[in-house]
């Protein structure tokens, strides 16, 4: 399938599969898991590769005209590249563009529009994005996934605490660095003494340890 072809309901269609993944706790955590830890990798390769480099190349800007296609399309800049260019620079290469996305949908209320395990991809987004307003991007990430697991179902409790250990981590990070310095290697960034000690644990935020959960 072209580029051209696929629209926002093939990529959610995709990254939401309706199979009531939301109405159990261990099924939802094999959901995120295989979406955050690179499970999706080979698909998202083989069916969303042109659409990838297509959204990378501003060609599904108007996507955002409406709710559901911004969603879709900060998936598109924010998740796909670090499948589609994995371990090189260019899988961090559209995280401004997929904040500012995110940013704009919290103000005019597409975020509001989408589900609860939806919006969980904005607050990923304003995550992975570093920069100079990164803890403020980060308080304003912690009070919208508080929004956000108010309206979790009453079928996925541990979610709620589980995104805001996930929240304090990345913060954690982000305060003693000012930068995810797990990127430094791909990026060609200099670490300092303190980061290299950080790096040799390889125990981040966004790379999970442990197996799949059953």
């Amino acid at each position: 399938m072209s580029a051209t072809s696929q629209d926002p309901e093939d990529v959610l269609a995709f990254w939401f599969p309706d199979t009531g993944f939301w109405t159990d706790q261990q099924a939802f955590g094999r959901w995120i898991f295989d979406r955050m830890q690179g499970g999706m990798d080979q698909a998202i390769c083989s069916r969303f590769a042109d659409l990838t480099r297509a959204g990378a190349r501003g060609k599904l800007d108007h996507w955002a005209e409406t709710s559901r296609g911004r969603l879709a399309l900060i998936l598109v800049l924010d998740q796909f590249p670090r499948s589609l260019w994995r371990d090189t620079p260019a899988a961090f290469g559209q995280d401004i563009k997929a904040t500012r996305l995110a940013l704009d949908g919290i103000r005019n209320g597409h975020a509001k529009a989408a589900a609860p395990w939806e919006r969980m991809f904005y607050a990923i987004a304003l995550g992975h994005c570093e920069g100079p307003d990164h803890l403020e991007r980060l308080a304003l990430m912690e009070a919208f996934c508080e929004d956000l697991i108010a309206d979790l179902p009453p079928s996925l409790p541990d979610t709620g605490n589980r995104i805001r250990a996930q929240n304090a981590r990345v913060r954690e990070v982000i305060e003693r660095f000012g930068r995810h310095p797990h990127r430094n290697p791909i990026l060609g960034r200099i670490s300092t003494p303190e980061e290299e000690t950080y790096i040799a644990t390889g125990d981040f935020p966004h790379v999970a340890k442990g197996p799949r959960p059953s």
